[in-house]
């Protein structure tokens, strides 16, 4: 389950295995369970994240 945070006094979501975060919940999402399943993050998911 991904975790709300704030950052730079936006909400955003980030994925509890590599910390990416994202504007969209669903993002978040999406590379949690990439990351769970490939021990490792996809560029195509990372390239919308907005805290690294």
């Amino acid at each position: 389950m991904v975790k709300q945070e704030k950052y730079k006094g936006n909400q955003i979501y980030a994925c509890e295995v590599c910390g990416f975060g994202y504007k969209e919940k669903d993002y978040a999402q999406q590379c949690e369970d990439f990351c769970n399943a490939h021990s490792g993050c996809s560029l195509e998911i990372t390239k919308h994240a907005v805290k690294r």
